[in-house]
C-alpha cells in the first residue's frame, strides 16, 4: 500500500495556517503569569479554554481528540507528553511543565507548546529545558527545500547528546494544517540525508522530547498521560513550520518575543 504523501499547501493555505498558529501562540502567552505555585493544571487548563473560546472565538481541537477530556495537556517534571489536566495536581515550587494547546481557526489546525518553569527550578531542569529548546531551534533552521527529514532529525539529536541527554523515539512531529496529525512524520533523531526530501508548501510541527535519563517510556492506565520509565525529567518544546521557497516560516512565533531565547 502507497504511503499517503503529505499536504502541500499554496500561499492561502499557509496564510490560514499562520493564522491558526499564532492565535494558539497567543494563549500560551496568556498563560505565562498563571503558572505559579500552589495552582493546579485544571486551573490552567480553564484559563485556556475560556480565552480560546470567548477571546479568540475559536474551537478547543484537544477536547473529545480520541476521547481526550481537557483543552491542554500539562505534562509535569518526568511527564513527556499527554498529561490530563487535573484538580488535584497542584503546581510546587521546582517544577517543570509543559503546555501543549490546540486549537481550530475556519477548518484550520494550530498547535504549539512550552516549557514553564515554577518557582526556583534545579540546575539540571534549567538545562535540560534549555538544551531543549535549543534543538528545536537546529531542528527549525534544517528545514529548507531539498533538505530531509534526516537533517531535521540529526540537527536536534547532536544538540541532545551534546549534553548526554536523550531523545525519546515514541512520539514525533507531524504534518498539519485542516488536519491535526498528518504526513509527514517527523523524528527527531536520524541522519543526514535520509528521510523524505522537503518541499515548499509543507508545513508540520517539531516538538521534540528531551529525557535527562534513559528514553524509554511509558503510557499510564489513563490511557493518555506518558512518562519517563526511570522518572527522569523530561522537556518539550513545539513550533508549526512551513518549509518556504528559501528555507522555512515558524507559523507559532511568540507575540511577545523569545526574551533571553534566541528567535528560530
Amino acid at each position: 500500500m502507497r504511503k499517503k504523501l503529505p499536504p502541500i499547501h499554496d500561499a492561502a493555505g499557509i496564510a490560514k495556517s499562520r493564522e491558526a498558529g499564532m492565535l494558539a501562540a497567543r494563549v500560551l502567552e496568556m498563560l505565562t503569569p498563571h503558572v505559579q505555585p500552589g495552582v493546579s493544571t485544571e486551573y490552567l487548563d480553564g484559563l485556556c479554554h475560556n480565552f480560546i473560546v470567548d477571546e479568540l472565538r475559536c474551537i478547543p481541537a484537544n477536547i473529545g481528540y480520541y476521547g481526550y477530556p481537557k483543552t491542554v495537556c500539562t505534562s509535569v517534571n518526568h511527564v513527556v507528553c499527554h498529561g490530563i489536566p487535573s484538580k488535584k495536581e497542584i503546581l510546587k515550587d521546582g517544577d517543570i511543565v509543559n503546555v501543549d494547546v490546540a486549537l481550530i481557526k475556519d477548518g484550520w489546525f494550530g498547535d504549539t507548546s512550552r516549557m514553564y518553569t515554577v518557582g526556583k527550578v534545579s540546575a539540571l531542569g534549567r538545562r535540560l529545558i534549555d538544551t531543549t529548546y535549543e534543538a528545536m531551534v537546529a531542528g527549525i533552521r534544517a528545514v529548507k527545500p531539498g533538505a530531509t527529514l534526516g537533517d531535521i532529525g540529526h540537527a536536534i539529536q547532536t544538540v541532545a547528546h551534546r549534553e548526554q541527554f536523550t531523545i525519546v523515539r515514541d512520539y514525533c512531529g507531524h504534518g498539519i494544517g485542516q488536519t491535526y496529525h498528518d504526513e509527514p512524520q517527523v523524528l527527531h533523531y536520524g541522519q543526514r540525508g535520509q528521510g523524505m526530501t522537503l518541499q515548499e508548501g509543507m508545513i508540520f510541527t517539531i516538538e521534540p522530547m528531551v529525557n535527562a535519563g534513559k528514553p524509554a517510556t511509558k503510557e499510564l492506565d489513563d490511557g493518555w498521560t506518558v512518562v519517563t520509565r526511570d522518572r527522569s525529567l523530561s522537556a518539550q518544546w513545539e513550533h508549526m513550520v512551513a518549509v518556504t521557497a528559501t528555507g522555512y516560516e515558524v507559523l507559532t512565533p511568540w507575540p511577545e518575543g523569545t526574551g533571553a531565547y534566541p528567535a528560530p
